[in-house]
């Protein structure tokens, strides 16, 4: 029983609400920046993850790197990765920087490559549900099922004879759903799952913070509703899809 999570974001309430049994626990980078509560977040995968890789996010904590915007999530990012490096150690730091860039493990005869973002590019290709996308970026990847995060977006995709799966965000979906979410593979079956957390204790640690007002507002935004876009008083949470892995995978 594996447990995929990715983009956990510093969301220690969403990250903590997942209380499923596992014998393998993947990490799919991102474990910083948004919330504002990174170092539990860290302490928790080093203590259960099996196997995690590098973010986008955890690469730009490690190597200090500053960023600057204007608006939407870029303008997050660089204000909220200020009190990331205030409240994480050089420990921690220096741990983010190891996690590897992409991991091959091999799980019940199963052949798992983990990703951030896309074997093309580890750390930053925004990779869509999109089969064609897909198939030229698996062309030569040597593995039956590709773990990626980084869109905030769950879904799984079967290409050819391999099988994408992006579990979503743990800490700050941006579907729609404000749900943590993350994925179970069981027997060969693979289940996206979202489950309800305590929104309320997130938004309130931005809201005391020393953030600026509209980075607050922003914040508070995206984790009440999954995104930055108004909510619609008419949407209706969809239950998350389930696949499984390809017999010709299982060997």
């Amino acid at each position: 029983r594996i447990l995929l999570v990715a983009d956990i974001h510093a969301n220690w309430p969403a990250l903590r609400a997942i209380e499923e049994p596992f014998d393998a626990c993947l990490v799919l980078g991102d474990l910083v920046d948004y919330a504002l509560e990174p170092t539990p977040c860290i302490d928790w995968v080093r203590r259960k993850a099996t196997h995690a890789v590098r973010g986008n996010h955890d690469h730009g904590v490690a190597q200090q790197v500053r960023v600057q915007g204007k608006n939407g999530f870029k303008y997050l990012t660089g204000v909220t990765r200020q009190v990331t490096q205030e409240r994480i150690s050089s420990d921690d730091r220096r741990f983010l920087g190891a996690l590897p860039v992409t991991k091959r493990v091999s799980l019940d005869g199963v052949k798992f490559l983990m990703v951030h973002a896309t074997p093309r590019d580890p750390l930053d290709e925004y990779s869509i549900a999109d089969v064609d996308f897909w198939s030229r970026r698996l062309a030569d990847v040597d593995a039956h099922v590709i773990c990626v995060g980084h869109t905030h977006h769950p879904y799984i995709l079967e290409v050819g004879d391999k099988l994408v799966i992006n579990p979503g965000s743990v800490g700050q979906p941006r579907d729609s759903d404000p749900r943590a979410s993350y994925a179970i593979i069981e027997n060969q079956r693979v289940e996206l799952k979202r489950i309800e957390y305590a929104v309320e204790e997130t938004v309130t640690s931005v809201l005391q913070s020393a953030l600026p007002e509209p980075a607050k507002a922003l914040l508070a935004e995206v984790f009440r509703t999954g995104s930055l876009a108004k909510p619609d008083s008419s949407r209706v949470k969809s239950e998350p899809p389930t696949s499984t892995i390809p017999d010709s995978a299982a060997s």
